[in-house]
């Protein structure tokens, strides 16, 4: 028996993701882990700790808000396998700390772990029943230990009732912690185990490493606030594991600001797109551009009847059609507004003609998607700039897009965003954003992370415009690709996140409102670190 993880003298360690670009490790590199990670332990440590990790966890958040009340007991449901052998080890540990728990076990476990788990429960004077109460209203906490990254099939029966059940608790009193993973979660990608029912948590302990489907897909709403337990087990990561993206990944990129900076120091970028009728989706993208530190920002319009100047922001230099030079520029940002016309593919191919850094979105991907000339040239440019070691080329699409670009359906796209933004990355030789519930960058050099930040406030029109100028400011400023991809998600999200944080969303935001923030946190988080670097 390991020692007691109230034990002052060796708490379990816990992480915070926050901040920090964790990878993230799939079933099959988790099972491979835990392994070699368990190689050499006695019987049963790593349940044990999983177990110790989960009660320090309850008994630090009660310390701080007192939800572990006496009348208020913890009530844990746990499956037939290790997952349900972790539950019964975090109720004897909290019982041995004088909180009340008891458990719920449907179908008794069957596993040499868990089976010792259920002898610890015991032991500890855990009560262990086979239904669950009427109501889980009295209970200060839910646990839900009823399966883990090993659930191959839907949630059904007696387990897809609780998982409803603890789903409805967590949406009307919250206090529910997932061990491992929300049941019914599939830990790879984000979704749901065959449509099955799922858990819904408020927070989750997540053991060894962390997961990419918790951040991404459904699984940002199931997981909650997710905290990292190593169990004592510290191995590399794989090398093609993806990252939660962090500043540590893309802040040292930034250009210095020096005292002897001038415009051209930061770059120029012209948006090109705004077909007649649709100039404010440049425009919106360029005002983001000026927020976050280009130099000089072009508007590069390709219908008619466009105002000559923009009142909010006559810094930026708006041009009729045709009159801008593109290869004068240090960056393109193609797409937004733009149209499918003749005009729309003829700018296009000229961006594409160009080595100039580019970013393409919106209708520009459409257009590669139904051009097949186009879809050559995009690739040709990436083979053309291989020499240099940086294709600078970023593709921002959503999944519909993406799904365009790859002859699939969204469904597919969906079910393997890793994957899908991986394939694009290595088909077009370009770095890709795969936007969406949990963001993904993929680099054609194998590089690849899940972004955090942004959510439900960035669910409204001009959004992706404004991420689009973000990310083309900062191609602008002479950052590679890859990086100047994940700062620009990064930051937008993260303005998305202060500004409802602030009451400004999640219903409600604006897409023009996002830029400011932007510009922020840029000098909050990146310049104040660099000047101290």
């Amino acid at each position: 028996m390991t020692d007691s993880p109230v034990s002052p003298d060796h708490p379990p360690q816990l992480l915070s993701p926050n901040d920090r670009p964790l990878p993230l490790f799939t079933v099959a590199q988790l099972r491979e882990r835990e392994a070699r990670g368990a190689h050499g332990l006695p019987a049963h440590t790593l349940m044990a700790r999983a177990g110790a990790a989960s009660a320090h966890y309850l008994l630090e958040r009660a310390a701080h808000d007192g939800s572990l009340a006496a009348e208020r007991p913890v009530w844990i449901a746990a499956g037939p396998g290790n997952n349900g052998g972790d539950a019964l080890v975090l109720a004897a540990r909290l019982r041995q700390a004088g909180i009340a728990a008891e458990v719920c076990m449907p179908v008794e476990v069957r596993t040499d772990d868990a089976r010792w788990a259920l002898d610890e429960a015991r032991a500890a004077g855990v009560p262990v029943f086979h239904a669950p109460p009427a109501s889980l209203d009295a209970f200060g906490w839910v646990v839900d230990g009823l399966f883990g990254i090993g659930l191959a099939r839907p949630l059904d029966g007696v387990f897809g009732e609780l998982a409803s059940r603890i789903a409805l608790r967590a949406s009307t009193h919250g206090r529910v912690l997932a061990l491992d993973v929300p049941s019914g979660l599939d830990c790879d990608t984000g979704n749901v185990v065959g449509g099955g029912a799922a858990v819904r948590a408020t927070e989750t302990v997540t053991f060894l490493g962390a997961k990419p489907g918790l951040y991404m897909t459904q699984g940002r709403d199931l997981a909650g606030a997710v905290t990292v337990a190593p169990l004592g087990v510290d191995l590399p990561a794989p090398a093609d594991a993806a990252r939660l993206n962090a500043p540590a990944l893309f802040a040292s990129q930034f250009p210095a600001r020096a005292f002897a900076s001038h415009k051209g120091t930061f770059g120029s970028l012209a948006v090109v797109g705004g077909d007649t009728g649709m100039c404010g989706a440049p425009v919106l993208a360029a005002r983001a551009a000026l927020h976050t530190g280009a130099g000089k920002v072009h508007v590069a319009l390709i219908g008619e009847g466009a105002p000559p100047y923009d009142p909010p922001y006559p810094e930026l230099m708006l041009h009729p059609p045709g009159t801008l030079a593109f290869e004068a520029m240090d960056a393109l940002a193609v797409g937004c507004g733009m149209g499918h016309g003749e005009r729309a593919a003829a700018a296009l191919a000229k961006a594409l003609a160009c080595d100039t850094a580019l970013l393409i979105d919106a209708d520009g991907l459409n257009l590669i998607a139904s051009d097949r000339a186009l879809a050559d040239a995009l690739a040709a440019r990436s083979v053309r700039n291989a020499p240099g070691g940086e294709q600078r080329c970023v593709l921002t699409p959503h999944p519909l897009e993406a799904a365009r670009l790859l002859g699939c359906d969204t469904a597919q796209i969906q079910g393997d965003r890793l994957g899908a933004a991986r394939a694009l990355a290595t088909r077009f030789g370009v770095t890709v954003v795969l936007k969406g519930a949990g963001t993904v960058i993929a680099s054609p050099d194998g590089r690849s992370a899940v972004n955090p930040t942004g959510g439900a406030a960035l669910a409204t029109g001009g959004t992706g415009d404004v991420l689009g100028g973000i990310i083309g400011a900062l191609l602008a400023q002479r950052l590679p690709s890859y990086e100047a991809a994940l700062g620009g998600v990064y930051l937008h999200g993260l303005a998305a996140d202060t500004l409802t944080a602030s009451g400004a969303g999640p219903a409600g935001l604006t897409a023009g409102e996002l830029a400011p923030a932007v510009r922020r946190l840029l000098n909050r988080l990146i310049y104040p670190a660099r000047a101290e670097a």
